[in-house]
């Protein structure tokens, strides 16, 4: 910590007037550590800077939304060209049509889109959706997956799992959520059994909690379970859409849910943004020229698909359309987990890596976590080894746990240099 603070006094500085103004001295709790978060000056593919001049290697990616790369020129060109045309207009555009087009193309699933301006307001108009078109009023979710600020999913997030997530979430919204096992068929089941479920939402990928994949079993098993039981089935893609395939999760995994939500990825990685999609029958009920205002499922949002946001998100699914980057990322993210399995194996410490894909974490638990109770572990020996690599240049999240996201951007002499890093934090935490 010592080391941190003396590489790190400007950010300090900043910090120390951010909480005159932001309570806890930042705009959004995640992004807070002790003493103080860096803050950054600028990025570029890989790299990011902090206002003290120190480079990092990022792999936490803006939260895994930048898939190509900090600053990435198509992205960056089509924006600016956009900002002399109008950003933010109040009127239809030709670049809504062209995202819309373009993800119902890339995702299996989605035959009709809507933007939006968060993952946030995605899962909220969704869950609002599948409750229209079922008629039911309850929904379900599952333990530690995130879904946004929303109240309805706001429950069983991180540990102690039986704690209200937030203060301020009311009984009778509470009530009508029920929380359901990751990866656990069986459990599910039981816990549906005789509950009238409008709607199943999850993270095919827990993503934040520790990018823990559904097993493919269980993914099927889910789908066939509502199916039998009517329920409406709602994958949350804001992680895994377009970076584990150009079809997300559900390309990958070969399982289609009814709804898909989606997020940042949609503004290009640079501007906010989200969207849901699916099957016809389900959008139709957003469809202000077949129904009176209460006969559909309304959504709106005076933002939503601007057409800064929309060139900028249609601009990069144009590129990630190709194909090209999944290999690379995808093949990154596999040399990552087999080697940090193997420094782990070579030092005789109790630590596993999840993920899929391109992405990944680290725990430090004695059995590969399959679940967030699971997943709960040596929590020093995973604060120690986030601020190893802050202070080796090394940026991922959270101290919690480590999870990483590289881009296209990365290379493989990167994916090298984490596991020196580790390598060399586990030779000095183990003498």
């Amino acid at each position: 910590m010592e080391l941190y603070e003396l590489r790190t006094q400007k950010s300090r500085i900043l910090h120390d007037e951010a909480r005159k103004f932001l309570p806890g001295g930042v705009t959004y709790a995640i992004k807070y550590w002790e003493p103080y978060p860096i803050y950054v000056s600028r990025a570029k593919g890989s790299r990011i800077w902090d206002v003290d001049g120190n480079e990092y290697l990022d792999f936490w990616m803006g939260h895994a939304a930048i898939i190509m790369g900090h600053a990435y020129e198509p992205v960056i060109r089509a924006a600016k060209e956009q900002l002399e045309l109008g950003a933010h207009l109040g009127f239809c555009h030709e670049w809504e049509i062209k995202l819309a087009e373009i993800v119902t193309k890339m995702v299996p699933s989605v035959r009709l889109f809507r933007a939006t301006n968060s993952g946030t307001e995605a899962n909220m108009y969704a869950i609002r959706l599948a409750r229209a078109y079922t008629r039911k009023s309850k929904i379900a979710k599952f333990e530690g997956h995130w879904h946004g600020g929303y109240d309805a999913l706001h429950k069983a997030v991180n540990p102690p799992l039986d704690k209200p997530a937030s203060l301020g979430l009311t009984d009778c919204v509470m009530n009508d959520t029920i929380v359901l096992p990751f990866n656990d068929l069986e459990g599910v089941r039981q816990k549906v059994k005789g509950e009238n479920l409008a709607c199943i939402i999850l993270e095919p990928v827990m993503g934040s909690n520790g990018m823990i994949p559904a097993d493919r079993e269980f993914l099927k098993g889910l789908r066939e379970l509502c199916d039998e039981l009517d329920i409406l089935l709602i994958f949350d893609e804001v992680i895994t859409g377009f970076r584990l395939a150009k079809g997300g999760a559900q390309e990958y995994y070969g399982v289609l849910p009814d709804i898909t939500t989606f997020g940042k990825v949609l503004g290009g990685g640079i501007f906010p943004a989200g969207g849901f999609g699916g099957r016809e029958d389900i959008m139709e009920l957003l469809d202000q020229t077949k129904r009176k205002h209460y006969e559909m499922s309304f959504h709106g949002g005076t933002y939503a698909g601007n057409p800064l946001t929309a060139r900028a998100g249609y601009t990069l699914l144009s590129e990630l359309i190709k194909g090209d980057a999944y290999p690379k990322i995808n093949a990154l993210g596999e040399k990552a987990r087999k080697g940090l399995e193997d420094v782990f194996s070579r030092h005789k410490v109790s630590a596993h890596v999840t993920g899929v894909g391109s992405l990944f974490a680290v725990h430090f638990t004695k059995e590969k976590p399959r679940d967030i109770r699971s997943a709960i572990g040596d929590t020093k020996l995973a604060k120690d080894c986030f601020y190893f690599m802050l202070n080796n240049n090394i940026l991922c999240m959270k101290p919690s746990k480590q999870v990483f996201a590289p881009s296209v951007a990365h290379s493989e002499e990167d994916i090298e240099r984490l596991l020196s890093v580790m390598e060399e934090f586990l030779r000095q935490v183990l003498i």
